[in-house]
């Protein structure tokens, strides 16, 4: 920016010298002010259109989600439920529902609709919650619901047991009193519902059978001669522990898998160890796959 000078350049009297100095800083004074005041206004005058824009566009969503909520009435909804709008301004509206009370936050990206009942605020439906968590994270089946699945028992477990790959499960998805198996290996994710429920069957020894040990082992032998249903669970069993490996062997050892397996399978296992096989220590050969002697 240029400076100027009130200094005279020519003498005059004192008193019109004291005028024209007066004057030209006057003068001068409000030419950089009215300078000033354009430099400050023509960023805001840029981006006003923009800032008028934005809120429009997000009231338009916020509108659009909260119809399309209040016409679904109860269920669950996911950021996927949205997916034609644009997503920061749906996790806003959404943030914006909660914080109204219109639906309710379950874990991350996950929202529930709920309704007025004679008891109260309806809940989710646990079987939709585990639908929902399993998509999220392989879920299986474990203990007595395992063996309650595959037929060794009619139980129904007290409580929901699962296993999941996944380090933990929101509380709010699975409910607060099933009990959760984490860290279950990543290789299940390959695995159905049902061959997932064998391996968790194998590491509990078969001890929720309500079968006799010759029964147990006889439909344990069926289960895994199904059409490929064996091959499936020797594919994933490097990833098992050693005692599921020494079992998996030994049943297929009995139902005549080739050889070459076998050998990988008894070359994985520290030949020191000793395995309880539980309800499988009636195997024949058993002993032959390091299982502890009965008492």
């Amino acid at each position: 920016m240029q400076t100027y000078s009130c200094e005279l350049v020519t003498p005059v009297s004192a008193r019109s010298a004291h005028q024209f100095a007066s004057e030209s800083c006057q003068y001068m004074s409000s030419f950089i002010a009215k300078k000033l005041d354009i430099y400050r206004l023509q960023p805001h005058s840029q981006n006003m259109g923009t800032a008028a824009k934005i809120p429009a566009r997000s009231h338009h969503v916020m509108r659009l989600v909260r119809q399309r909520i209040e016409r679904g009435g109860e269920r669950l909804w996911r950021f996927e439920d949205f997916r034609d709008l644009r997503f920061s301004a749906v996790a806003q509206a959404l943030s914006r529902l909660t914080r109204e009370g219109a639906i309710e936050r379950l874990s991350k990206g996950v929202y529930y609709r709920n309704r007025e009942t004679v008891f109260g605020k309806s809940r989710p439906n646990p079987a939709a919650i585990r639908n929902l968590a399993a998509r999220r994270k392989t879920l299986f089946p474990s203990g007595i619901a395992a063996a309650n699945l595959l037929g060794f028992t009619t139980q129904m477990p007290k409580q929901g047991e699962i296993a999941t790959s996944a380090l933990s499960l929101p509380r709010k998805l699975v409910g607060n009193d099933t009990l959760i198996h984490t860290r279950r290996p990543e290789a299940w994710a390959s695995l159905s519902e049902t061959n997932g429920a064998l391996l968790d069957f194998l590491r509990q020894g078969g001890k929720f059978s309500e079968l006799s040990q010759e029964d147990t082992i006889r439909k344990l032998s069926a289960l895994l001669s199904e059409q490929g249903r064996l091959n499936r669970l020797l594919k994933v069993a490097d990833s098992e522990p050693p005692r599921v490996r020494a079992m998996l062997g030994a049943m297929g050892e009995r139902l005549g898998i080739n050889r070459r397996t076998l050998q990988r399978l008894r070359a994985s296992l520290n030949p020191f160890s000793r395995f309880d096989f539980g309800m499988l220590g009636a195997l024949p050969n058993a002993g032959a796959w390091q299982a502890k002697e009965k008492r």
